[in-house]
C-alpha cells in the first residue's frame, strides 16, 4: 500500500464569520505532487497552515505522517513541522543578511545538527537545485529564480516527507517558473508528497491531481 503522509478527513475551519474550509478530505501519497485551485479567498492557504502545522482545525482530522495535529502537544507541531515539513514560500522568505548557503542550513542549525553534516547537505541541496555557485552570495546579489530555489534547497535541506509550495512560481517568469516546476516534479518522483496551492494553469498541468476549492469546499478533483 502506498504511503500516506498527508490525509485530510472532513476538515472544517472558521475565522469568526468567515467558513474558510468546510468538510474537506483529500490524501496526498509519497510520490505525488498534488495542485490546489480555486480562486483568491477559496481556502487554499488555510489548508496549507492545517497540513504545515501552522494552525488546527476546528473539527474533523488532518494526519501527518500518521499523527492527528489536535492530538499533539505545541512542543510536538513544533517538531513534527520541523522534521517532516517543508515549505516553499511565494516570496521566498530568505533572510537578505544571510548568505545563501546561511539560509538553506536554518532547518539543520533548528536540529541541532553538526556543522561537518550541515555543510555536506546544504551543498547536496544547492547543487541538487543548481545554484551551487551561489552559495556564498547574499539575496540580494542573485535573481529572482535562484531565490526561489535557493527556498526550495532550504525547504528539502532536511530531509521533510512533506513539502507544501505555496504560489511557488507566482513572481518568476516563464523560463524561471519552468525550472522550479522540473525541480517540483523530480522531488515528487524521488518520493516526496507535495502539495502546491497555485492560480497557475501551467503549473497545475504538472501536478499528478488537481484539487479544485470554492467557497471553503472541494468542486471537483482530477
Amino acid at each position: 500500500m502506498m504511503r500516506q503522509p498527508v490525509s485530510v478527513s472532513d476538515v472544517h475551519k472558521r475565522y469568526g464569520d468567515v467558513r474558510a474550509l468546510d468538510g474537506i478530505s483529500f490524501e496526498v501519497a509519497a510520490g505525488e505532487l498534488v495542485a490546489l485551485l480555486g480562486p483568491s479567498g477559496c481556502g487554499k492557504s488555510t489548508m496549507l497552515n492545517l497540513v504545515g502545522c501552522i494552525d488546527l482545525p476546528d473539527a474533523g482530522e488532518v494526519r501527518i505522517d500518521g499523527a492527528a495535529t489536535t492530538a499533539l502537544s505545541d512542543d510536538e507541531l513544533t517538531v513534527l513541522r520541523r522534521d517532516r515539513i517543508g515549505t516553499v514560500f511565494q516570496f521566498f522568505n530568505l533572510l537578505p543578511t544571510l548568505p545563501i548557503a546561511e539560509n538553506v542550513a536554518l532547518p539543520l542549525v533548528l536540529q541541532g545538527r553538526a556543522r561537518a553534516e550541515i555543510d555536506e547537505r546544504v551543498a547536496r541541496a544547492l547543487s541538487a537545485v543548481g545554484i551551487a555557485d551561489k552559495a556564498r552570495s547574499t539575496p540580494a546579489e542573485v535573481s529572482g529564480g535562484q531565490l526561489q530555489r535557493a527556498a526550495i534547497a532550504r525547504a528539502i535541506v532536511h530531509g521533510p516527507a512533506i513539502l507544501l509550495a505555496d504560489e511557488p512560481t507566482g513572481n518568476l517568469d516563464s523560463q524561471n517558473g519552468e525550472i522550479v516546476l522540473r525541480l517540483l516534479e523530480e522531488l515528487a518522483a524521488s518520493g516526496q508528497a507535495i502539495l502546491m496551492a497555485t492560480h497557475s494553469a501551467e503549473a497545475a498541468a504538472r501536478a499528478t491531481r488537481r484539487i479544485h476549492l470554492r467557497d471553503g469546499r472541494i468542486e471537483s478533483i482530477a
